[in-house]
C-alpha cells in the first residue's frame, strides 16, 4: 500500500523579486514497510522535502505545480488544523540533532506525558506507556530516565528517546532526518538497528535523508538522489550504489573514503552547489555547470527520465551517463619517515573528583604518545573514551593528573609554558559556525594570533591573503561574515585560521563530521597538501574510521581512556589486535561495492575545470 506519493511538485518561492523553483517536478512513492533513502548535498532539497511533507514552509513558499497524497489524503487540500493532527501522530519525525530537538529545562517524563497527552492516550496510562516504549529501544531503567533532564543523558539515549517518541503513536510514516550524525560508530550501528527493527514490527514507511552513502546502501531499500532541488536518480539501493548511472552519483561515490580497497586520493566535485538565486536562471539540467561531460544542451533542457536498469532510472541524457568515465585517482602519497619527534606525552593521565569518602572517576589512564613532524595521527573510540580529554590536556585547556609533555623536548606540561604551547599547538574545532565570531570579518578572523604583537593592518591583510590561498579560498571572501560562508568555507577558515601562527601541531577535533562528502573529500585533501606544503603534524580525532584510515598515519585506539591499541594504519584495518578495534570496525556500514561495466570512453576533465585533486 502506498502511504505516501508526490506527483510532479514544484515548490516556488519569492527570492530577490523573482519567482524561483526550489523543488522542480519532484516525484516519488513510498510504500508500508519501505525506508526510502534521499542523499545528495547540503541545498540539494533534502530537507525541504521533509518541511514540504509536514506543510510547515517559510512564509511566501508555495506549492505551484503536482500533487501529494498521504495515506489517500490530498494533503495540500487540508486546512492546517487537519494538518496539525496528523504530525505527532500518523506522521512523525527524527530530528537530527537530539538534544537540541528536546527542552533542556524539562525532564524526559515532562516531554513524554505532553506528548501522549497530545496523541489523546489517557493520562492514567502515561507514565507506564512511556516507560514500555523506552524499554522497547533498550533503555535502562527507563523510570530513571524519565526523572532525567536531556544534558543528563548521552547523545544515543537522548536519539533513543525521540525514536520511542516517534513510535509511540504507531504511525505511517516517520521522516528521519540525519538521525545518525556526530555518532559514534557503535551507537551510529546500534541506532540504525533500532530504527529498522521498530520500522518492520509497527509496519511503518521511512523516509530516511543521511549524507552517508553507506549508511544509505546499508539502511535502505531504495533510494533517490537529490541535486539542487531536482530528483536526478532513483532505484533499489543496493543496484544504485552499485551500478549508478548519473554523474553527479558516480562523482558523490568518488569522493567517499572507502574502509577496504587501495588507499587513493579522493577526487571531488569542482565549485559548490548552486545557490537559490541562481535556479531561476537554470531552464536545464542544474548540475551542468559541475559535470564534467555535460554539453550545451544539457543548461537548456530539462532531462527526461529514462530506465538504466530494472526499476533504476535516470534523469540524464544517454550520452552524458555513457560519456563518464569514472576518475582513476592517484594513489595516497606515502607516510614520512620518522626521523624526529615534536611532540612526546609521557604517562599522560587524567583524574577527576575522589576524597571525602568519594571515588575519582579516571577519564584518561596514563600513556605514552610520540608524533613525527609531518606525521597524521588518529584517534578513535566511541564516546566517552577519552579522546576529547587528551585533546583539551594537550592544548593545555586541562591540567594533567600525571605525566608530561615535551615540544621539541622541552617539558610544557606546566602552565609557564602556555604561551609556548599555544604558538606550536592549534585546535581546529568540530563546529566552524561557533567557532568563528559572527561580528568579524574573515580576514580578522584568520589573522586573530598576531593581534597580541600590534600588526599593522597592511600585514595582517598579506598574512590573510597568504593563508586564504593556502587553503584554496577566494580573496573575495576577505571581507565576509561567516554567515556568507557554506559549511565547507566556513571550516577551511577555522584551518587557515589554526594555520595563521605556523603551528608545529593541528588537533582536529571531528573537523568534517556532519560535513557532505565531496566537502569532506577537499577539506581531507587539502589536510594532506598543507602537510606536505608546510611540514605540520595533525593529531585527528574522529568517530569516521573511513576517514581515519584515508589520511593517517598511524592510530590510537581509546576505550574508557585507557588505550587500546596503537598501530600503522595499515596494519590495524587488515589485523586489529584487540577485540575492541575489531568490534568498531564490525559497526562500520560497508562500502558499496566498486562501479562495474564503466565504459570508457572520456578523460577525467575536472582538473581542466580547476577542481581540487
Amino acid at each position: 500500500m502506498t502511504v505516501l506519493s508526490l506527483h510532479d511538485i514544484t515548490l516556488t518561492a519569492r527570492l530577490g523579486g523573482t519567482d524561483v523553483d526550489l523543488l522542480r517536478g519532484v516525484s516519488l512513492d513510498l510504500e508500508a514497510g519501505q525506508i526510502l533513502g534521499v542523499v545528495g548535498e547540503s541545498g540539494a532539497g533534502k530537507s525541504m522535502l521533509g518541511r514540504l511533507i509536514a506543510r510547515l514552509l517559510p512564509d511566501g513558499f508555495r506549492v505551484t505545480a503536482g500533487t501529494m497524497t498521504f495515506d489517500g489524503l490530498d494533503l495540500l487540500a487540508q486546512p492546517a488544523p487537519a494538518i496539525r493532527a496528523l504530525l505527532g501522530r500518523r506522521i512523525t519525525f527524527i530530528p537530527q540533532e537530539p538534544t537540541a530537538a528536546l527542552d533542556p529545562v524539562r525532564t524526559i517524563g515532562w516531554q513524554w506525558y505532553q506528548h501522549l497527552a497530545r496523541i489523546r492516550i489517557p493520562r492514567i496510562q502515561h507514565k507506564r506507556r512511556a516507560m514500555d516504549a523506552l524499554a522497547e529501544v533498550g533503555l535502562r531503567d527507563p523510570g530513571s530516565v524519565l526523572r532525567r533532564y536531556p544534558h543528563q543523558l548521552s547523545g544515543g539515549e537522548c536519539q533513543r528517546v525521540l525514536i520511542a517518541l516517534a513510535f509511540a503513536s504507531g504511525p505511517a510514516l516517520v521522516v528521519a532526518d540525519e538521525p545518525t550524525t556526530a555518532l559514534d560508530v557503535t551507537t551510529q550501528a546500534t541506532i540504525m538497528a533500532l530504527l529498522r527493527r521498530l520500522q518492520q514490527a509497527h509496519g511503518t514507511a521511512v523516509l530516511f535523508i543521511t549524507h552517508d552513502l553507506r549508511l544509505a546502501r546499508d539502511m535502505c531499500d531504495e533510494a533517490i538522489v537529490m541535486y539542487a532541488g531536482d530528483l536526478i536518480e532513483r532505484g533499489p539501493a543496493a543496484d544504485l550504489f552499485a551500478a549508478p548511472a548519473h554523474p553527479y552519483t558516480r562523482t558523490l561515490l568518488a569522493a567517499n573514503p572507502r574502509l577496504t580497497g587501495p588507499r587513493r586520493m579522493l577526487v571531488s566535485l569542482p565549485d559548490t552547489m548552486p545557490g537559490p538565486l541562481a535556479f531561476a536562471s537554470m531552464a536545464g539540467c542544474r548540475f551542468a555547470s559541475r559535470c564534467p561531460v555535460a554539453d550545451p544542451a544539457c543548461a537548456g533542457a530539462h532531462s527526461v527520465w529514462r530506465m538504466v536498469g530494472p526499476a533504476h532510472k535516470v534523469a540524464c541524457s544517454t550520452a552524458c551517463t555513457e560519456g563518464f568515465s569514472d576518475p582513476d585517482a592517484a594513489p595516497l602519497p606515502a607516510s614520512r619517515a620518522r626521523n624526529a619527534t615534536v611532540l612526546r606525552v609521557s604517562g599522560l593521565g587524567k583524574t577527576y573528583g575522589g576524597g571525602w569518602g568519594r571515588a575519582a572517576t579516571i577519564a584518561l589512564e596514563p600513556l605514552d604518545l610520540e608524533v613525527a613532524p609531518g606525521e597524521i595521527i588518529g584517534i578513535v573510540g566511541e564516546s566517552g573514551s577519552g579522546k576529547s580529554t587528551l585533546a583539551r590536556l594537550l592544548v593545555g585547556l586541562e591540567r594533567p593528573t600525571s605525566g608530561q609533555i615535551e615540544l621539541d623536548g622541552i617539558d610544557i606540561t606546566t602552565s609557564a609554558h602556555d604561551q609556548r604551547r599555544r604558538a606550536a599547538l592549534q585546535m581546529v574545532f568540530q563546529n566552524s559556525q561557533s567557532a568563528l565570531n559572527p561580528r568579524r570579518t574573515v580576514a580578522d578572523l584568520l589573522t586573530q594570533a598576531m593581534e597580541p604583537t600590534h600588526a599593522t593592518t597592511a600585514a595582517r591583510w598579506t598574512r590573510a591573503s597568504e593563508l586564504l590561498r593556502a587553503t584554496g579560498l577566494s580573496m573575495e571572501l576577505a571581507g565576509r561574515y561567516p554567515f556568507q560562508l557554506s559549511g565547507g568555507q566556513r571550516q577551511r577558515v577555522n584551518i587557515a585560521r589554526a594555520l595563521c601562527a605556523t603551528p608545529r601541531i593541528l588537533l582536529a577535533d571531528e573537523i568534517v563530521s556532519g560535513l557532505d562528502v565531496s566537502v569532506q573529500a577537499q577539506l581531507l585533501n587539502l589536510l594532506l597538501k598543507l602537510r606536505e606544503d608546510t611540514g605540520v603534524a595533525i593529531v585527528l580525532i574522529s568517530h569516521d574510521l573511513s576517514v581515519v584510515r584515508y589520511l593517517c598515519d598511524r592510530v590510537m585506539v581509546l576505550q574508557g581512556g585507557r588505550m587500546m591499541e596503537m598501530a600503522s594504519v595499515t596494519e590495524l584495518f587488515a589485523n586489529p589486535a584487540s577485540s575492541y578495534t575489531r568490534m568498531l570496525l564490525a559497526a562500520c556500514p560497508p562500502d558499496p561495492p566498486q562501479p562495474v561495466d564503466r565504459p570508457p570512453i572520456v578523460a577525467w576533465r575536472y582538473a581542466a575545470k580547476g577542481a581540487p585533486v
